[in-house]
């Protein structure tokens, strides 16, 4: 009877494998078959920094370098400015037989020399051909032929819980496999507006960015860009950007070197729950314009602030973070209805896009409101305090920088800088001005529906 059902079981699971495996590869099959595709890349950065007579030769590596700043600081009395190494490391993959590679933005961002190194040894220096640091996606170029390329495949069609696997060079240990699950998707981080993060539990470290990250029937769904880490390393929470969002920005980045994005000019933050309820909506949806910027797409539409973007080209918008993402993927100059809420109805507009500025043309606009440590402020409005429930506090328009790094966000509020309410951007700026070169002040920001402190260190850059 134990034999029968023993071999009932077994048959059952013979009959039902194929099903399961269907388009389904193993990892060693994966690798063997991919991995080929897979580069380590090496970059170079000259640094200008003072000798500071060290009776013993500081190691090349970056992290090593950064030790030493940080144990056996200048001492006022430096040797002449030196042109030191720094260097790097990173991963990529080929996606064209000629030579096309993609890897991160922040991995050959500013580097004067990069270097790819195949899987068969070979060793090739790299042309970036161009960079988008809005998704960290660069293209890179080697001089050879024949190669072999990845398989691409559609991120939208994963599943949470599915199993993936990563394959990179981290801590420079060439072509490292590691697997996992999807934890989650479409995830939005801090200052990150234009990507929704595939989350995974795939252990990634340093050197792991810019490798692919392949589903199960051994297509790239992802590039590994970031990790969650209090320690500077893997603890779980790995992010990577969907392919098909990188692809988009590929070509753009081939025949020009730059992507060109959309751009609507409003400040938006979350509809909360209460702000919902405020404004009539049945639940919490939408982008809330918090701000209209002058001569900008948004305001020749007639957009006003207070107003509820519901739908952009007639796609829902769920979250205030979705409405990036939908505008940036828009051609500059196209025609896009809106649906909006206001005053308890829903109307609809037509906004002609214009083209969103480059990062080094928003900072050059820092004479409208950016202050020290890189926040571009703007004083709430009478209607904003009632929405918010507050008597005090500045919006967040822009934030680069020092404050960027911190993790303050657009659309925060910032309530107070040390403890000291800031209720005017004139306040604000006297109270950074008072915080040394290399001290932190405590910033109280609101976001959403709570409060947090948020220490912004001021770098005197």
């Amino acid at each position: 009877m134990m034999k029968a059902a023993l071999a009932t079981t077994a048959l059952v699971f013979a009959l039902s494998a194929p099903a399961l495996a269907k388009d389904v590869v193993d990892v060693a099959d994966l690798v063997e078959k991919q991995g080929p595709a897979v580069v380590n890349i090496s970059t170079t950065k000259l640094v200008k920094r003072q000798a500071e007579g060290f009776p013993f030769v500081i190691p090349d590596e970056e992290d090593m370098q950064e030790f030493f700043r940080r144990f056996f600081p200048p001492g006022g009395h430096g040797g002449p400015m030196q042109e030191i190494p720094a260097r790097g490391s990173g991963s990529g993959f080929i996606v064209s037989n000629d030579g096309y590679i993609l890897t991160n933005a922040h991995v050959v961002k500013g580097a004067d020399e990069v270097v790819v190194k195949l899987i068969d040894k070979r060793k090739f220096t790299a042309k970036v051909v161009g960079t988008d640091t809005r998704t960290d996606v660069a293209v890179i170029k080697i001089t050879a032929n024949n190669l072999p390329i990845v398989k691409l495949g559609d991120p939208t069609r994963l599943r949470v819980g599915e199993a993936v696997a990563a394959i990179g060079s981290p801590f420079g240990f060439e072509n490292s496999v590691t697997a996992g699950i999807v934890s989650a998707k479409g995830r939005s981080l801090p200052a990150e507006n234009y990507v929704p993060y595939i989350q995974t539990d795939v252990p990634i470290n340093p050197g792991n960015s810019g490798g692919p990250l392949f589903n199960m029937k051994g297509e790239v769904v992802g590039i590994n860009s970031q990790i969650y880490s209090r320690s500077g390393g893997y603890q779980g929470v790995s992010f990577a950007i969907p392919i098909d969002v990188a692809m988009e920005v590929v070509d753009q980045l081939k025949s020009g070197g730059k992507v060109s994005r959309g751009w609507l000019g409003v400040v938006i933050q979350e509809v909360t729950a209460d702000l919902a309820e405020s404004f009539g909506l049945d639940q919490p949806r939408g982008a809330l314009v918090a701000q209209i910027q002058e001569d900008s797409p948004a305001h020749k539409a007639g957009l006003q602030a207070s107003d509820v973007i519901l739908a952009f080209n007639g796609k829902p918008v769920d979250a205030s973070s979705d409405l990036p993402r939908m505008v940036g993927l828009a051609k500059p100059g196209a025609s896009i209805p809106l649906q909006i809420w206001r005053k308890g109805k829903v109307q609809q507009l037509n906004v002609v896009l214009g083209e969103l500025p480059a990062d080094d043309q928003l900072a050059g606009k820092s004479s409208k409101a950016f202050s020290r440590g890189g926040l571009a402020l703007s004083e709430l409005s009478a209607e904003q305090r009632r929405a918010l429930e507050l008597d005090h506090g500045l919006l967040v328009e822009d934030a680069t920088g020092d404050a960027a790094r911190a993790g303050i966000r657009t659309g925060d509020i910032i309530l107070a800088v040390n403890n000291g309410k800031v209720a005017t951007v004139e306040a604000f700026r006297k109270a950074i001005a008072a915080v040394p070169a290399g001290k932190s002040a405590a910033i109280l920001v609101r976001r959403g529906e709570s409060s947090l402190y948020i220490p912004l260190k001021i770098s005197g850059e």
